[in-house]
C-alpha cells in the first residue's frame, strides 16, 4: 500500500502533493493546508502577506466595507486570516493558497 499525496511515506516523511492535484481541492482545503503549514513552520512572511492581501481580496469579492474596516483594524485582519478560506474571500484568495502550496509541496 502506498501513501497518498500529503500522507507520510514509508520513511515517515510526507509525500508531496503534485501541483495538479492541488487544483482539485476545495478552497477551504487549500486554506487549511496552507495555514497548517505556515503555522507549523512559523512562516510569518506568508501570514503577513496574507494579512496585507485580505483588504484587496475583500474589495474584489464585493465587500468594500469590510476592506475599509480591516485597513483601520489589525484585529479584523487577524480574524480574517483565520477565516480567509471561507466564502467569497476564500475564493478571491484561492490563487494565493495554490501558489503557496506549490512552493511548499510537502505541505
Amino acid at each position: 500500500m502506498t501513501a497518498s499525496a500529503g500522507e507520510a511515506g514509508t520513511d515517515g516523511a510526507p509525500t508531496p502533493t503534485p501541483p495538479d492535484e492541488l487544483e482539485q481541492l476545495s478552497t477551504k482545503e487549500l486554506h487549511d493546508r496552507a495555514m497548517r503549514y505556515a503555522e507549523k513552520h512559523l512562516d510569518v512572511k506568508f501570514l503577513w502577506s496574507l494579512l496585507k492581501m485580505i483588504p484587496v481580496a475583500e474589495t474584489i469579492s464585493g465587500d468594500e466595507g469590510e476592506a475599509d474596516y480591516d485597513i483601520q483594524s489589525g484585529k479584523g485582519l487577524i480574524y480574517d486570516a483565520v477565516h480567509s478560506g471561507d466564502g467569497k474571500l476564500g475564493e478571491a484568495l484561492r490563487p494565493v493558497f495554490l501558489d503557496y502550496l506549490r512552493r511548499h509541496p510537502d505541505a
